[in-house]
């Protein structure tokens, strides 16, 4: 496990028998959702899927797309209750440390501008924006909005 002080967790591959837990915080935290589909394909395609509990709960979740030397962070999630407690900054020290063991130099992902809460996560753990999506993300009354591109060094250049 990682360095990082938090609460007593774990982290576990994730399995097809957790996508009901999964999907109950993923239905309560997003407004558009990943549906029970996305973390199907995620599951069968040989994604990096990870569960994070404590002996009581899930606590979230994770799934990351490799690409040759990259690590491509699709999801992360902190069930609603346990957000602002450490856990999401635990969770992502732990998958850029796990990526980093695995071979990845760097780590990538995609957030919305309108996500203060995780761009401000991101930025105290040296994310920093390298591209922008146009209209990538549904968006309330049927439109859509852009999503920041950020990436974090793994590995000294």
């Amino acid at each position: 496990m990682s360095a990082v002080s938090a609460p007593r967790w774990r982290a576990r591959p994730m399995h097809r028998s957790d996508l009901d837990a999964v999907m109950r915080i993923e239905l309560e935290i997003y407004p558009f959702p990943w549906t029970p589909g996305n973390f199907g394909d995620s599951l069968k395609a040989g994604y990096d899927a990870w569960v994070f509990e404590s002996a009581r709960e899930l606590i979230g979740y994770a799934v990351l797309m490799w690409i040759p030397d990259e690590a491509h962070l699709l999801n992360i999630s902190v069930a609603q209750p346990l957000q602002g407690r450490g856990y999401g900054r635990a969770m992502l020290a732990w998958l850029c440390e796990e990526a980093r063991r695995r071979g990845a130099r760097a780590m990538m992902l995609e957030v919305r501008p309108s996500n203060v809460a995780a761009r401000a996560l991101y930025a105290s753990m040296e994310f920093a924006q390298i591209g922008l999506r146009k209209r990538y993300y549904p968006a309330q009354g049927d439109t859509r909005e852009d999503a920041l591109v950020l990436r974090r060094m793994l590995v000294d250049e």
